[in-house]
């Protein structure tokens, strides 16, 4: 299990790494689709690193795929997300600064599932998941999402 280590300039002690997370609204926008992580049991948007050779949004889309049995396609930037104050451990000792792109997705197609990365998943409104054990790093990109501002966040 990862664990986010938060400490000054901590980021520095890992390689950094560009991770993506999408948020998948229902039709009427009052909630977003939160998958409940396997190897923590805790709430998350579904997401996950680059791979060496693909674009960011086809990254999204494979995460989402592999994730939730969803195809979807990647729409506006929600916002670019660095915290040079938390580092993320890996227990076979690697860290990582992250680099993490937020897009909205639209759903195209697939059955929602679990997957072996995930054990429940849900669609949420803001109150909900306020009282909800989600991954802290990802309380921000939730609220910026729901904001509907219209440019990126850069946060």
């Amino acid at each position: 299990m990862a664990k986010l280590v938060r400490g000054d300039r901590v980021g520095r002690l890992g390689k950094v790494s560009v991770g993506c997370a999408a948020v998948i609204f229902d039709a009427p926008r009052q909630k977003v689709l939160l998958t409940r992580r396997a190897d923590n049991g805790r709430w998350c948007l579904p997401g996950g690193q680059l791979e060496a050779g693909e674009s960011a949004a086809e990254a999204c889309a494979r995460e989402v795929q592999e994730e939730t049995g969803l195809c979807v396609r990647t729409g506006k930037l929600v916002g670019v997300y660095t915290d040079p104050h938390l580092l993320i451990e890996y227990p076979d000792g690697n860290r990582i600064h992250l680099v993490s792109l937020c897009f909205e997705a639209d759903v195209l197609d697939g059955q929602l599932g679990l997957s072996d990365e995930t054990t429940d998943f849900g669609y949420f409104t803001r109150n909900e998941i306020e009282h909800m054990d989600v991954m802290e790093h990802h309380r921000a990109r939730i609220i910026d999402a729901f904001a509907g501002q219209v440019a990126a966040f850069v946060r």
